[in-house]
This record gives C-alpha cells, structure tokens and sequence, in this order.
C-alpha cells in the first residue's frame, strides 16, 4: 500500500507528539498515516470482541485464544511497536477469525443457558401496571431482572437490542416480558422521557439521560454515567423499588407486532423449502440488510431500499438497524417470511452460520450465492463484524451510510481491490446493480 502526500492522522500516544498536543500529519517516531488508522482499525476490532467476550464471561464461557489475541493485538498498537502496515491487514484479518471465534462462543452460551431461540411474536405498546424498560445488550442481566421482578405486579420491556431475548424459552416463560418499547438506542431521550417507569441500562449504547428520568434510571455491567445509579452485581432491588413508586402505564397496545427469534436451526429446518423456492425462480435473491443504526438522515436510505424490493426476494436482518425496517409486512413466499429477523448485533454469527450452511446447500462458493449484503456502520462492534466477513472470504460487501473515519484512499483502495467493497449510493440504482450481478 503506498502512502499519499497529504493524509492526516491523529495519535497522542507519548511525549514525541508534535508541539506536545499530538502528531497529525506524520509521527514523530516515523509512523505514517495509513499505519496509525490501521492501529485505529485494530482497536475498533478488538473493542467489539471485547464486548461479545464480556457477556460470554458473564454466563461463565471462557476461551483462553481469544484472551491470547486480544493481548497480542493491543500490544501491537503501543508506541513503536508495529510499523508494518501490511503486517497490521493481516492482525485486522485475524481479528475477525478471533471475532467469529467469539461470537460463536456467545451464541453457545445463550443457548445452552436459555435454550435455543425460536420465532417469537413481540408486543409493542403498554401493558397496564408499572414498568421497567432494560436496555443494551445482556441477557443475563434481563434474567436477574426478571427473576427478581416475577410475582411483583412489575412488567418488565425490552429496548433496542433486547428485543431478540423474547425469541430465547428461557427467557420468554417470564409472562411478565410484556414487550418491547421504542426502536433503536438513539430514541432513548424521548422514549424514555415519554414513559414512567424505571429503566435499566445493561451495557454499551446508553445516552447520557435527560434531567426528567435521571433519578429513575440505573446502570448496570460496564455500562455507567454521572448522576446515575450504578448497580454492581445483579441486586435490583433499587430498580424494582423505583418502578413501583412512579405511576402504573396505561394498557396500550401499539401499533405493530414484532416477530423475532429465528436462529439458524429455524432457517436450517426450511433449508429444503427454501432451495426448492430458488430453483423455481420463487426466490431470486436473499439480502441482508441490518447493521448498528444512527440517527443520520442518511440512514433513511435502508427503509427506502427495503420498500424497493421485489417482491420475489427475502431479507434477512439483524443488530438494531433493523428497527428501520421490521415494523413492516413483506408477507411471505409460500410460506417462507420475506422478513426474517437474526437478532442482535450478538447475533450477527447465526447470519454467518446461514450463509455457510446455503453455500453448502447450493454447492457454490459463498460469493456465487444469490445473497447481498447490505450493511450498515455506526461504532466499534460493527467493525470487527465486517473483518469476519472478510476473513471469511465474502466480497461485494455494501457500506453506509458513511464510510468509517479511519478509512483513508491507502486502505479503501485495499478493500475495494481485495474485496470489492462498495458504498452505498442511492436505493434504486443498487438494487438494479445488485440483481444484474
């Protein structure tokens, strides 16, 4: 990869740095700008198995490899310690074999502790009684909340990307798992301002509160901000107290019925059905469109592609960018959904093991599959995911709305030339470009 004359950086890592506030065109100790976003990329990737490994430790899974990897790859980012950018592709690359490792780990855990999720049908709007809304991403978390909530008159929601835990028997027994409230993490302020009811943030994606529920609303896990509750362990006797203090919720349904819940024994079992369907011509194409949403207007571009669609395709979805979309009807395909949502963003491994399993259904390579991915970026995690997709080979990837900041003309030429990386443009061209491929 050859370096370019003018590209910034910005690293601030020792007492080298340029007039002592930071080095941004060049380092000091010689380290050129497509090394220093690489070693951004790094992090960014090892953030997001930090994450997944977390809450597989909180369910008592373990893998010494991964701990191995995520010792070795900080490492590398120290001061001089890794100069090669060539070198730093290939720990990326091996970041995301480490992230699939990882997220298969996780998916083991949920399962053999909750059972293996099954198509679920969700509620939205309010239940009569007082409430608590958890949000972010960990099970274990919901199931201490609802096992300590059971027989006390609170109902308990889900937020964001909790969503999929009613999809789990273990955790969907609780018939006090009323429903699921709001869309994607970014509609916190209001959602939350909007409901009386205790809120328990349980890991990443929790926005600084609003004055007006800062009092009701706890954190738990890693997740922590100022002025607010922090609950270490799994006691919450505080939330559940709050809860019932703030008045009861008006028994008001919503307007749509979410399903989730299909793990990849679900898809396995129609894989018959659904290879009969793409041989008929019944199914032209699967497109998987989901990712981490954001609240940029750009975003709108997903639901718009969706709506686009043809009506002889199938879209698979996942993490919270499916909130743009799973509030609609595509109905079905002799009985195959044309809506099928994978879960969270800790799920993004069923969507892995889907495409593995439909290559060896079809007999082709994983490229030569009548699928698109369509995927969109916001933070860390969604990082590492894209490094396992491409360390598993899969090429053609479409991005957007933007393109991560660390990625400058030296690395994009990398991804587009090796894997045939594109940005996402505007919904009826690609989908034309996409058929036609």
């Amino acid at each position: 990869m050859a370096e370019k004359e003018g590209l910034d950086m910005f690293c601030y890592q020792c007492s080298q740095t340029a007039k002592g506030t930071g080095c941004t065109i060049r380092g000091t100790c010689g380290k050129v700008p497509t090394v220093a976003r690489l070693q951004d990329n790094l992090i960014f990737a090892m953030k997001g198995i930090a994450a997944y490994l977390y809450h597989a430790k909180e369910l008592g899974y373990e893998d010494p490899e991964i701990d191995a990897f995520l010792n070795r790859g900080f490492y590398s980012t120290f001061t001089n310690v890794n100069f090669d950018a060539e070198e730093l592709v290939k720990l990326a690359l091996e970041a995301g074999e480490i992230n699939v490792r990882t997220m298969k780990l996780l998916k083991k855990a949920h399962i053999e502790t909750y059972g293996e999720p099954e198509p679920t049908e969700v509620r939205t709007g309010t239940v009569k009684g007082h409430g608590i809304i958890a949000t972010g991403h960990s099970l274990k978390a919901l199931e201490e909340l609802l096992k300590q909530t059971e027989g006390t008159g609170v109902n308990v929601y889900t937020h964001s990307e909790l969503l999929p835990a009613h999809g789990y028997p273990g955790l969907k027994k609780y018939k006090h798992l009323v429903g699921n409230l709001g869309k994607a993490w970014f509609d916190q302020k209001q959602l939350f301002s909007e409901h009386p009811v205790a809120i328990l943030g349980t890991s990443n994606c929790v926005l600084l509160p609003k004055e007006e529920y800062r009092d009701r609303m706890f954190t738990t896990g890693p997740a922590k901000l100022p002025g607010v509750k922090h609950i270490a362990g799994y006691d919450y006797t505080p939330v559940i107290e709050k809860a019932r203090s703030l008045p009861e919720l008006e028994d008001k349904p919503g307007d749509v019925v979410l399903t989730t819940g299909f793990s990849t024994s679900t898809i396995l079992s129609l894989k018959d059905r659904i290879k009969e369907l793409v041989e008929a011509g019944k199914i032209r194409r699967f497109f998987l469109v989901g990712g981490c949403d954001s609240p940029l207007k750009k975003a709108e571009y997903y639901r718009e592609f969706v709506q686009q669609l043809p009506k002889d395709t199938v879209v698979l979805t996942l993490a919270c960018g499916k909130f743009r979309i799973n509030d609609m009807d595509l109905g079905d395909i002799d009985g195959i959904p044309r809506m099928i949502d994978l879960g969270q963003c800790n799920d993004s491994i069923v969507a892995i093991e889907i495409v593995q399993a439909l290559s060896e259904l079809f007999g082709v390579g994983i490229n030569e599959l009548p699928l698109t991915l369509n995927l969109s970026w916001m933070e860390q995690k969604a990082v590492a995911i894209l490094w396992s997709l491409l360390s598993l080979g899969v090429k053609n990837i479409y991005l957007g709305p933007i393109l991560p900041a660390w990625v400058n003309d030296d690395i994009l030429k990398v991804l587009v030339d090796n894997y045939g990386i594109k940005l996402i443009s505007d919904p009826v061209s690609d989908i034309k470009e996409m058929l036609s491929s």
